[in-house]
């Protein structure tokens, strides 16, 4: 019977097969110097249109990516993109170990970001990885608060990118 593999594992086979595609990392790589619609991409990299926003989609989709609207003179709103957060990956193979570690750098810094709601995910890692059971209907609950607050942060959005628009 096969172990099912958890979040930290899936993300990391996400980000690994995104990122194995040479065309998404050139992508990564204009991305660097500053947000760019497609069809900059497009032509900057002479691949058409239509690839290059199936590999934006991908990229988006695993995190790796944000988009964005902006306003131009003429014309509709045009889709930007930017690299989202930064993510480390370090790949260690020799004759006793195989092993991927990808840190995304915002959920290293227990620091922050500041706030009750942190520490007290912190606080429950913390009671679990000390075998304290009882934390994780604790953990669901606040689970289920963050998934609340999530909707309806990105209602806001929607709604203030509509409202940008008619501007």
């Amino acid at each position: 019977m096969m172990r099912e593999k958890s979040t930290e594992e899936r993300n990391m086979e996400v980000i690994l097969d995104v990122m194995g595609c040479k065309t998404r990392r050139e992508i990564i790589n204009l991305l660097r110097e500053e947000p760019r619609f497609v069809s900059e991409i497009s032509k900057e990299l002479d691949i058409g249109q239509k690839a290059i926003i199936e590999h934006l989609r991908a990229m988006e989709e695993a995190g790796i990516l944000s988009s964005f609207f902006r306003k131009i003179e003429r014309g509709r709103p045009r889709k930007y993109y930017d690299i989202s957060r930064d993510i480390h990956i370090s790949i260690t193979i020799n004759r006793n170990n195989f092993r991927v570690d990808v840190v995304d750098d915002l959920l290293q810094r227990k620091q922050l970001p500041p706030g009750d709601e942190w520490s007290r995910l912190l606080n429950l890692e913390n009671k679990i990885r000390n075998g304290q059971w009882e934390a994780i209907e604790e953990l669901k609950n606040l689970i289920r608060l963050y998934d609340h607050l999530k909707k309806r942060a990105e209602d806001l959005l929607r709604e203030a990118e509509m409202r940008r628009k008619m501007d």
